[in-house]
């Protein structure tokens, strides 16, 4: 772990099966860049279910960025996807109404907006939308940025947006631009009409959108830049999920960063145990390991050991920052 976070690496995303401490382990490396190697650094959580204001022990929530009390160079954003999504929903909403306006259509856009948010893809986009926001605007006042994302399954979905959101932004600008031209075209006001047309809102919002988007997705997929770790804990489930969605991170161009190893059993609290539990565990837990080794090596980052508490606080983050870089 050590030799990735010494790199140039800017945008670190960190995802896996829930359960298995992302949050934790997200935060701790945060910290380490902030606090031991001077990186001024933005821990961003896009986790729906937030939980940095309990791993810091204070109240980083509102969906706006705060600077973690204690803590030079770390600051800390917990995504609000309400907000996200109803400023997304606004956008979208003035989108159409511009688009069925030139076509002289009267129609209540608010139930087409309605039904559109209840679907996931939506929540997804809006989420990427404010994702493009935190790399773009976040990514020039910050050497370092650390992404908390939630279960594996939407985290890669989210980013894998890079690919499928370029396609539709560019559908929809030809689509924009043979409308206008045809319009222009029939028109017998032709310089009027080309006047407006040099102006439109809907092309001008959805150039806007697509010139930010080639501007992040040249840097989520460029190693050199960004990089997408899996957490994991030594359980056949957990171990499985990340073996299955490795190929979907790399066909989504994403760079992979390789494996965290969480909550690994030290030999020493094994063999202090008297009812035979714990053996039985760390015991599981030494097969699973080698489980790890044969499908993730030479890509396993670190191997945490289990701690005896929750990680809350920044004596203990900064306690488990030091067993991932060692």
């Amino acid at each position: 772990m050590k030799q990735l976070l010494s790199q140039n690496v800017k945008y670190i995303f960190f995802g896996g099966k829930g359960g298995v401490g992302k949050t934790v382990i997200a935060a701790a490396t945060a910290l380490y860049l902030a606090e031991n190697m001077g990186k001024r650094t933005l821990l961003a959580s896009f986790n729906p279910v937030h939980s940095l204001s309990s791993v810091f022990g204070q109240d980083l929530s509102g969906g706006v960025v705060k600077q973690v009390v204690g803590v030079k160079n770390l600051w800390a954003l917990e995504v609000q996807y309400d907000d996200i999504v109803e400023r997304y929903k606004t956008r979208i909403a003035n989108l159409l109404k511009e688009m069925l306006k030139m076509a002289e259509i009267s129609v209540d856009i608010k139930p087409l907006i309605d039904i559109a948010t209840t679907n996931p893809a939506f929540h997804e986009a809006a989420a990427f939308d404010k994702m493009m926001d935190v790399v773009l605007k976040e990514g020039e006042n910050y050497d370092r940025i650390v992404f908390d994302m939630a279960a594996v399954a939407n985290a890669i979905r989210l980013i894998g947006l890079s690919k499928l959101y370029g396609v539709w932004l560019q559908r929809t600008i030809k689509m924009r631009i043979e409308t206008l031209t045809l319009k222009e075209q029939l028109s017998f006001r032709k310089d009027k009409v080309k006047k407006e047309i040099e102006k439109d809102p809907v092309l001008m919002e959805l150039q806007d959108l697509y010139n930010r988007y080639v501007k992040v997705k040249s840097i989520l997929t460029d190693p050199n830049l960004t990089r997408f770790i899996f957490v994991t804990i030594p359980t056949i489930l957990s171990i499985s999920v990340v073996q299955r969605f490795i190929d979907m991170v790399k066909a989504y161009e994403i760079p992979y960063g390789g494996v965290v190893v969480n909550m690994v059993i030290p030999p020493e609290e094994a063999g202090r145990d008297v009812t035979g539990f714990l053996k039985s565990k760390y015991e599981e837990q030494q097969r699973n390991l080698e489980l790890i080794r044969k499908a993730f090596s030479p890509n396993i980052l670190a191997v945490v050991k289990q701690f005896p508490e929750d990680i809350v606080g920044l004596e203990r983050l900064r306690a488990l920052a030091a067993l991932l870089v060692s």
